[in-house]
C-alpha cells in the first residue's frame, strides 16, 4: 500500500558494505577477474516487497504504486552498480532476476517492458559506459522477451533448461547476438551417471563451441544434491575438449 511505501526503510548505498567483494582484489590472480551479482532483480525485489498476488492486482489497480516501488529499486540497483563499476577488478556484473517459469514470464510482456525492462536499460547502459560486461541469470521461458534483452545490450544469458530450451538450440537461435552461459542441465548433473554426464556435455560443447560465444557451466546453480563426481566429470570434459585456441 502506498502508507507501507511511506514507511519502509528504503536500503541507502552509504550503509551498505562491499568488503567482500573488495577483498579478492588481492586474493585473484593476475588479470583475472570477478564477477558480482545484485541484491536480487528489479522483479524478484518487487515481488519480494508486494507479494506475487498483490503485485498482479496492483498491475491493474494501482499501477501508479508499482511505479513507485520499481523505482525505488531500480534507484538503489544503479546506486550498487556505480560502486561495482568503479572496481579495476571487477569485470562483469549480473542482472541476476528470475522472469518466468517453465511456460512463460511471471508477470505479462507488456508489464516487463513497462517497468522493468527500461531499468534493465539503464543498467546495462551505465556499465557499459564503464567497460563492464552485464550478464542476466534467469529462470524461465523468456522465448518472448529474448528480443527484448538482446535489444537493451545484454551480453550473456544463463539458466538454461532442457525442457524449457536447450543451450544448444538457443545457441543456434541467438548465439550471434549475445552468449551462452552454462547450460549442462542441473537434472542431468542431479541424476545421470558419470560417463553420462561425460557425453551430455562433450555433446553439448560440439554444438556450442563453434564460432565462440559459450562458456560451459552448469544450467542452474549447483544444488548440494548434484554428486561431486557428476561436477568434475563436466569440468575434466571441458578442460578435455572445450578450450579456445588462440
Amino acid at each position: 500500500s502506498w502508507e507501507d511505501f511511506e514507511k519502509y526503510p528504503w536500503p541507502r548505498i552509504e550503509d551498505a558494505s562491499f568488503e567482500d567483494v573488495e577483498k579478492l582484489r588481492l586474493q585473484i590472480p593476475d588479470g583475472m577477474k570477478v564477477t558480482v551479482t545484485l541484491p536480487g532483480g528489479v522483479l524478484e525485489n518487487l515481488t519480494a516487497l508486494m507479494g506475487y498476488e498483490p503485485l498482479c492486482y496492483a498491475l491493474v489497480e494501482q499501477p501508479d504504486l508499482v511505479r513507485a516501488v520499481v523505482d525505488k529499486i531500480g534507484e538503489g540497483e544503479l546506486a550498487v552498480y556505480k560502486v561495482l563499476a568503479d572496481m579495476d577488478h571487477v569485470g562483469a556484473l549480473w542482472l541476476n532476476d528470475d522472469l518466468g517459469f517453465k511456460t512463460q514470464t511471471m508477470i505479462s510482456p507488456a508489464h516487463l517492458r513497462e517497468y522493468v525492462f527500461p531499468w534493465y536499460r539503464t543498467l546495462v547502459s551505465y556499465a557499459h559506459e564503464h567497460g563492464k560486461l552485464v550478464m542476466i541469470h534467469s529462470c524461465g521461458n523468456l522465448s518472448q522477451v529474448m528480443e527484448d534483452l538482446i535489444d537493451i545490450g545484454i551480453d550473456g544469458k544463463h539458466s538454461f533448461e532442457d525442457v524449457i530450451q536447450p543451450v544448444a538450440d538457443f545457441k543456434a537461435q541467438y548465439g550471434s547476438r549475445i552468449s551462452a552461459l552454462g547450460g549442462i542441465d542441473v537434472g542431468v548433473l542431479a541424476r545421470a551417471t558419470e560417463e553420462e554426464v561425460r557425453q551430455y556435455t562433450r555433446r553439448v560443447l560440439e554444438q556450442c563451441a563453434p564460432g565462440g560465444g559459450y562458456a560451459l557451466g552448469s544450467g542452474n546453480s549447483v544444488a548440494n544434491y548434484v554428486p561431486v563426481r557428476n561436477f568434475l566429470a563436466m569440468l575434466e570434459v571441458g578442460k578435455e575438449v572445450g578450450v579456445y585456441q588462440r
